[in-house]
């Protein structure tokens, strides 16, 4: 289960609303969809938060028209959910945009071995195979842990030790309490 809602700081203060993702297919569609939370001021912060439920959560911040600045709890659980993905880009994961992850087919090995001689497993003490310790990042190459802009909150008020030490499941309302936005939060959950 996921939620998503958008914060925006304003000269009144933090308004907030949920958001649907349904036709949100990029990061850009999400920074455009934060702009618009905030069309009557130009200057303002925007977060967008995402969470799936004990999983991971993730902060995209727009500031008027830069860059989206992102943070992702856990990027290998985000790869695996198709609103994580949005947010893990190929910059985030240091993929140049036109890798596009698939091999020449010369370096190819189709039958699973090199030179066609089969590969020797590695068995522990009681004789079965060892675990594939190299898939770690899984196959989207995103690392398990952290990834992003961890000071991405710092100048409002949340730390990047402290994001860092945050938790899925009640990050965002922790995050939203700091920075004096809970309620307005929790009107959308």
């Amino acid at each position: 289960m996921y939620f998503a809602a958008l914060l925006a700081r304003t000269e009144d203060g933090w308004e907030a609303s949920d958001t649907e993702l349904d036709d949100v297919e990029t990061l850009s569609d999400l920074a455009d969809l934060a702009r618009e939370a905030t069309a009557d001021y130009d200057d303002d912060t925007v977060l967008v938060f995402i969470e799936q439920e004990d999983a991971w959560f993730g902060v995209v911040r727009v500031d008027g028209e830069e860059d989206p600045r992102i943070y992702v709890s856990d990027a290998a659980a985000a790869a695996r959910s198709s609103y994580g993905e949005i947010l893990l880009t190929d910059e985030m994961l240091g993929r140049t945009p036109d890798d596009d992850g698939a091999d020449d087919l010369d370096a190819l090995d189709l039958d699973g071995t090199e030179d066609g001689e089969p590969e020797a497993s590695v068995a522990d003490a009681d004789g079965e195979p060892e675990p594939d310790d190299d898939d770690d990042a899984g196959t989207s190459g995103a690392p398990a842990g952290p990834l992003g802009d961890s000071e991405i909150l710092a100048d409002l008020g949340v730390p990047e030790k402290d994001l860092l030490g945050l938790k899925s499941g009640d990050a965002l309302s922790e995050i939203a309490d700091i920075l004096g936005a809970a309620e307005v939060l929790e009107t959308v959950r």
